[in-house]
C-alpha cells in the first residue's frame, strides 16, 4: 500500500526521485516497471505496471463509437507511458503530462493506496482547500463511517 503525501522537486529535465520508501516497493511489485497517464483532474496518476493491466483491459473493453468512452480512452490510454525507474530511483515526467498537470519545479506525491497521484503544489494546495472547506460535503458512501 502506498500511503503518504510527498513535497518532490523535479529536476530541469523533469524527473523526480522517487522516495526510498515506495521505490523498494514499486521494485518489489513490479520489478521498477511503472504506468504513468493523465488524470481529468489535472494530475498525473502512476501505477505498478501489474496493477495498470487490468485497469487498460476495462477502458479498452468501452465501446469505441460512444463519444463519452472515446474521450476517456483518449485521455488515460493515450497519455499513458510505460517507464523504468532509474538506477537513481527516479522517472521522467513527460514533457506533455508535465504540461497536463502543470507540473514545474515543485510537487506532490500522493499515495493513494494501490497507486500514485502526482500534482503540481498549486493544484494539490487548490484540492486541500477545496477538501477542506466547510461546504465541501461527505460522499453518501462515508456518511456512517467514523475515525
Amino acid at each position: 500500500m502506498f500511503r503518504g503525501a510527498t513535497a518532490l522537486n523535479l529536476d530541469a529535465k523533469g524527473r523526480l526521485a522517487v522516495p526510498s520508501k515506495h521505490r523498494d516497493a514499486l521494485l518489489v511489485q513490479s520489478a521498477g516497471r511503472l504506468v504513468m497517464t493523465a488524470h481529468p483532474h489535472r494530475c498525473v496518476l502512476l501505477y505498478p505496471q501489474p496493477a495498470w493491466l487490468p485497469i487498460e483491459e476495462k477502458i479498452n473493453s468501452l465501446p469505441s463509437f460512444d463519444p463519452v468512452s472515446s474521450s476517456w480512452k483518449r485521455l488515460l490510454l493515450g497519455h499513458a507511458e510505460e517507464l523504468e525507474l532509474d538506477a537513481s530511483g527516479r522517472l521522467l515526467v513527460s514533457p506533455v503530462l508535465r504540461q497536463l498537470a502543470g507540473l514545474e519545479k515543485e510537487a506532490m506525491l500522493i499515495g493513494q493506496g494501490g497507486y500514485f497521484e502526482l500534482w503540481s503544489m498549486e493544484g494539490w494546495r487548490a484540492q486541500m482547500e477545496q477538501a477542506l472547506s466547510p461546504d465541501n460535503a461527505i460522499p453518501t458512501a462515508l456518511e456512517n463511517f467514523s475515525l
